[in-house]
């Protein structure tokens, strides 16, 4: 009987050291904590170039797609028919030949429709998106990115 006693007792000891203690488990995570505090800052300072770019990269895109739409029609879309002519066939168009792009007219990295001036101010057409602020004008991650310069 001692020696079942015994045996049922070292169980319970064994069972009581496979875990972590409330103090272990506490420095893991301010330990994590400190490391998210150290780490996340420096991947959020690359969040907003990294829109910018992908914006420059879409407006690339759409030129060469309205570009192509030129060759094939003789024109641009007018300001009213818009980037969606590049998706949707607008029937009374002789030459259209698309569409030139393969999903729908991307929005901007904030979620916003890129602005299309036909005739453009700058170029043929102008292509603008506003940046993370929506706004024209403004710096770093609030500025500009149009068709017609690159990023800078």
């Amino acid at each position: 009987m001692r020696r079942a006693r015994l045996k049922r007792l070292k169980h319970l000891k064994q069972l009581n050291s496979a875990g972590f203690s409330l103090v272990e488990l506490l420095v893991v995570m301010i330990i994590l904590a400190l490391l998210g505090a150290l780490v996340l800052p420096k991947f959020i300072k690359h969040v907003d170039p990294a829109k910018l770019k992908a914006a420059n990269v879409q407006i690339e895109m759409l030129g060469t797609a309205l570009d192509t739409m030129r060759l094939d029609i003789g024109r641009y879309p007018t300001g009213d028919e818009g980037l969606e002519m590049l998706r949707a066939d607008p029937g009374d168009v002789p030459g259209w030949n698309g569409p030139y792009i393969k999903k729908e007219v991307p929005l901007d990295p904030w979620k916003r429709a890129y602005v299309y001036v036909y005739p453009g101010e700058q170029g043929d057409y102008d292509i603008i998106c506003y940046g993370a602020d929506g706004t024209p004008g403004g710096t770093e991650e609030n500025q500009d990115v149009v068709s017609w310069k690159g990023l800078e």
